[in-house]
């Protein structure tokens, strides 16, 4: 831009603008720059605007009877293993009493005393006892008395009528809550006596409650365990 001086009327000077010269133009990056065009937006094939109607072929709430069938076969899913789960334990639930049996699987505490005949006659006591609540193999253990088919049972028509002597019962398998003494559930074991057919020896029987078991494949298993625990007091 030209500019020139020119004094006023009091002596100062200002500065002017020349007429006969143009300003010039300002820098490039003073101008504005113009941003392209914004795409046209598109809607789905066979969307109209303001619509909801999705791609062909999908119709509305396909996604909630998804959901539903899922849901649907997640429950017939549980329903057959509880109804397979019952029928693999019917026996045993039966011979044990829903109380003993709960306290099999879920006692807090596990013991095995070692049994010998008493003073008294028909009577037996402990001579050592030994805690195994957390010994190697109780869960298999728990999860092996309450199977059907881990023990041998009367056939048809055949009832076991005869009674042991208290000197055959040499084990004793004691569950119990230390907060609900009253509740204690005792197993005792003959692992001496054949008559459990040619997959295992012994019986099983609950103090209390009548009647006895056959140890079927659980025998041996059972054995061993036995025979793997430490000494006791």
């Amino acid at each position: 831009m030209s500019r020139g001086r020119r004094a006023d009327r009091e002596g100062k000077y200002t500065l002017t603008r020349r007429p006969d010269r143009p300003a010039k133009a300002g820098p490039p990056w003073k101008h504005a720059v113009d941003a392209p065009p914004a795409p046209a937006a598109t809607l789905p094939h066979g969307a109209t605007p303001g619509g909801d109607r999705g791609p062909p072929g999908r119709r509305p709430g396909s996604g909630s009877w998804l959901v539903l069938g899922l849901v649907a076969l997640g429950v017939t899913a549980g329903a057959t293993a509880i109804a397979y789960q019952r029928g693999q334990t019917r026996r045993c639930l039966a011979f044990y009493g829903s109380d003993v049996a709960r306290r099999v699987a879920e006692a807090p505490q596990v013991e095995v005393w070692t049994l010998a005949p008493s003073d008294t006659p028909g009577r037996l006591r402990a001579v050592s006892r030994r805690d195994v609540s957390r010994a190697p193999g109780l869960v298999h253990l728990r999860r092996g008395l309450v199977e059907d088919a881990n023990f041998r049972w009367p056939g048809v028509g055949e009832e076991i009528r005869s009674r042991l002597p208290a000197r055959a019962w040499d084990v004793a398998l004691v569950f119990s809550d230390p907060a609900r003494p009253d509740t204690t559930a005792v197993l005792v074991v003959d692992t001496a006596t054949p008559g459990a057919g040619d997959d295992g020896a012994g019986w099983l029987a609950v103090v209390g409650r009548p009647g006895r078991m056959g140890l079927g494949r659980i025998g041996a298993g059972l054995g061993k365990w036995l025979a793997d625990l430490p000494s006791g007091r």
